[in-house]
């Protein structure tokens, strides 16, 4: 199978044919991932809350994600790979520009940034200096306790637009793709509609061009809790590789997500 890359991500959209893409944090599971082409892998920092227990993503370092980058790509022959840029590492651009280099010396394909409008510059300055970016707005995790909790958003007109503005002013910044979560389903049909670059959604309703999935809430072994917008695969299935199978198929044919977890 040909390696993913931006350019055939954007041709999925195109298509319409539907992105699939889980969170990554070890060789092990990545392979499997891949073995059952899983189209992109996110080293996400919600690693601070899967993998080291804690109630938020703010105590994760670039180290830490530098090292689960370097395990997962160990892991992978054909998925894209993004990794997360964490807390405060990208506060200004130079410093955004010396912890990107290092995740993408770790083996990211492309890094993603939590926030809207105001990262422009940073954008701007990352993909002139070859560093490919994936955006995030909507419930950004990094944000949690500005927002008072993880909460959805854009569910009134003001926020709607606001998000709506961000997500235009990040792509004429240069990112090449969106993460969009926990908003109502309308607003990221919309959002989905107007960019010409590919919008993966988590908690973000059926309209995306692809969905996303913590790969421990996927397998329903999460330590902290479930939330609404995903789907315990294991259980139904039994199987690691049937699970992650199963998946991937909902995602293509449109059966996930479903009405249960997506907001209004």
């Amino acid at each position: 199978m040909k390696k993913v890359t931006v350019s055939s991500l954007l041709k999925k959209k195109q298509a319409a044919e539907k992105i699939t893409a889980l969170t990554a944090y070890d060789a092990s599971f990545a392979r499997l991932f891949d073995d059952e082409h899983i189209d992109a892998l996110l080293i996400g920092d919600s690693l601070g809350m899967v993998l080291q227990g804690d109630d938020d993503t703010l105590q994760v370092t670039v180290d830490d994600i530098a090292y689960h980058t370097r395990a997962v790509r160990r892991g992978v022959d054909r998925a894209f790979v993004l990794a997360d840029m964490p807390f405060m590492s990208y506060a200004t651009p130079e410093s955004a520009y010396t912890n990107a280099a290092k995740l993408m010396a770790a083996g990211a394909s492309m890094v993603k940034l939590e926030g809207g409008s105001w990262l422009q510059e940073t954008v701007r300055g990352l993909v002139d200096r070859s560093v490919p970016v994936c955006g995030h707005i909507g419930l950004t995790p990094q944000a949690v306790h500005v927002f008072g909790g993880f909460k959805v958003q854009g569910r009134n007109s003001e926020q709607a637009q606001k998000i709506i503005d961000d997500a235009v002013a990040l792509e004429k910044s240069g990112i090449q793709l969106l993460v969009l979560e926990c908003v109502p389903s309308a607003l990221a049909k919309a959002i989905t509609e107007k960019l010409s670059i590919p919008v993966i959604g988590i908690g973000a309703g059926k309209d995306t061009d692809g969905q996303i999935l913590v790969m421990h809430d996927m397998l329903g072994v999460s330590a902290n809790y479930m939330p609404k917008f995903s789907k315990n695969y294991l259980a139904e299935t039994g199987d690691l590789r049937k699970a992650v199978r199963l998946y991937i198929e909902q995602v293509k044919s449109g059966a996930f997500p479903a009405a249960e977890h997506s907001f209004e």
